[in-house]
């Protein structure tokens, strides 16, 4: 009789094992949705960087570019952007103080027109999280 309840007490621990690894894995499956940024996560253009205010102005202004690679297309492989037809985001480097490189500071905008963008998002951790930004 003892080792029945024994073996029903490890059935009981190793089922509560497995549903706890099982929600472990469910949190760990998708990182990038744990990144993302919910649209309430947003910052006014004015509260930007002078540096990122700078780039907004010349993305609106079609250039010209410090960068080579500014303008070219965004990938969204983090995809931490909401999903939409490749070419619809460009990147655009916010230069960082300091920095002997790019840096890490993008502004990623997308729309149909680049020179009117219909959203941008800002980044200052090289795409591993962004915020939306408010232009008005």
């Amino acid at each position: 009789m003892a080792d029945q309840s024994q073996r029903s007490g490890w059935g009981q621990r190793l089922t509560r094992g497995m549903a706890t690894i099982a929600m472990g894995l469910a949190l760990v499956a998708s990182p990038a949705e744990a990144r993302k940024a919910p649209e309430s996560t947003t910052v006014a253009l004015a509260e930007l960087p002078v540096e990122a205010q700078r780039t907004h102005r010349l993305v609106l202004s079609g250039g010209p570019f410090p960068y080579a690679k500014d303008g070219t297309v965004f990938h969204n492989r983090e995809r931490l952007l909401p999903a939409q037809p490749r070419g619809h985001y460009r990147e655009y480097t916010v230069r960082t103080p300091g920095a002997r490189n790019r840096g890490a500071r993008r502004l990623v905008c997308g729309g149909s027109v680049p020179i009117r963008p219909d959203v941008c998002y800002y980044t200052e951790d090289h795409y591993a999280s962004f915020r939306r930004v408010l232009a008005s």
